[in-house]
């Protein structure tokens, strides 16, 4: 939703602490988000405490991880000994020149989980290759099935990312032509439509033979196995199709960060479309806009008045009712959001200043001002 301002002609010294401050506690919450995203899915052996300290560690070592140690080294063996332990290896191709910096990719190995799946044998690397990309090469080539999830709030290309360091060995742009052209069209999406928004979040255990085609149908299957009748029964009582309602419930995801949320946050936007409001949500702007590579995001954040003004079928600022199609892949709380939103008369809502991720709800746009952040 569109964030109001307060002028102001001087900017307290305190506001600008707490400023820092949440960004600060912003950095922390969405770290393993951003490492996800840059170094692939984190080991399902990691707690959250471990999760958020290994992403911050490669966060702030993402050159050594990314880079090639020698972009015109040549190509050697190096042999992996049955027994030796994910340090013993990250020390060795260190120091063969292979990797960057050792403790870049002792972490690396952990967050990824190759530090237990390390196949014994000799393998050809090359000092051009990026530690991700040697991390992917000495993974246990013994393993016919690899762990995969895709977070609620991904877009397609978010899901592309985590494709080359997942063990799968599908292009990104195979998959994004998959999405954008499903092989078969499930019995949800008409012949033609893409399949954003359709596959479904969650975990997924996944043949490393898989090809672009039957990777889309496995996750177009998830949502398949996801849409129970009360779901469908809850979408057509709000006058809405599976289509629309996914779009919709793309929408509350993106917006939402305490799932609790999820069914009033709904229903502002039923109450929207219903008196033939705007919805004028930034999740639709940001999906228009596309990859910032400033931020280095698919979210730009925070957006610009110019931003505001894009001409996108997706600017919901300057467009009636729903997008084209969705924004994002919707998890299961957000379709039930859709499926069975509260009962409110709100109209409007804005992040509260407390950093809690919640928001503040309002029926009148001078309410609406006076939850404004001082």
């Amino acid at each position: 939703m569109k964030r109001m301002r307060k002028n102001s002609t001087c900017l307290p010294v305190i506001l600008v602490l707490g400023l820092a401050a949440l960004l600060v506690i912003a950095g922390l919450v969405y770290a393993p988000t951003l490492a996800g995203q840059s170094f692939g899915n984190p080991s399902p052996r990691l707690g959250p405490g471990q999760r958020l300290s290994y992403a911050l560690e490669l966060l702030g070592s993402a050159g050594d991880l990314t880079e090639p140690a020698d972009p015109d080294g040549q190509e050697q063996s190096f042999t992996i000994q049955a027994g030796e332990t994910a340090s013993q290896v990250a020390d060795r191709l260190a120091a063969a020149g292979l990797v960057r910096r050792v403790q870049s990719f002792r972490d690396y190995m952990v967050w990824s989980g190759i530090d237990t799946d390390l196949q014994p044998g000799t393998y050809q690397l090359s000092p051009a290759k990026t530690a991700l990309e040697i991390g992917v090469m000495i993974r246990s080539a013994s393993l016919t099935e690899v762990d995969f999830y895709i977070l609620p709030g991904w877009r397609a290309e978010e899901i592309a990312a985590a494709l080359p360091t997942s063990g799968l060995s599908i292009p990104a742009t195979d998959f994004l032509a998959a999405v954008s052209h499903p092989a078969v069209a499930p019995f949800f999406l008409d012949a033609g439509m893409p399949a954003e928004g359709f596959l479904f979040p969650g975990h997924y255990l996944l043949d490393r033979t898989l090809t672009a085609d039957r990777l889309v149908s496995t996750f177009l299957l998830g949502f398949s196995q996801s849409l129970t009748p009360d779901l469908r029964s809850g979408f057509a009582e709000h006058g809405l199709t599976i289509y629309q309602a996914v779009t919709l419930a793309s929408i509350v995801q993106r917006e939402t960060v305490v799932d609790d949320e999820m069914p009033v946050i709904a229903s502002v936007f039923y109450n929207r479309l219903a008196v033939g409001m705007k919805l004028e949500t930034d999740p639709t702007v940001q999906y228009a806009l596309g990859y910032n590579p400033a931020q280095d995001t698919w979210w730009t954040n925070p957006l610009s008045l110019d931003d505001l003004k894009v001409d996108s079928p997706y600017n919901t600022y300057l467009v009636d009712g729903l997008p084209p199609t969705p924004i994002a892949e919707p998890g299961l709380a957000a379709l039930q959001a859709v499926a069975n939103p509260a009962q409110t008369d709100f109209l409007y809502f804005q992040a509260r200043c407390d950093s809690s991720g919640r928001h503040n709800f309002a029926v009148t746009f001078a309410e609406h001002l006076q939850n404004s952040c001082p």
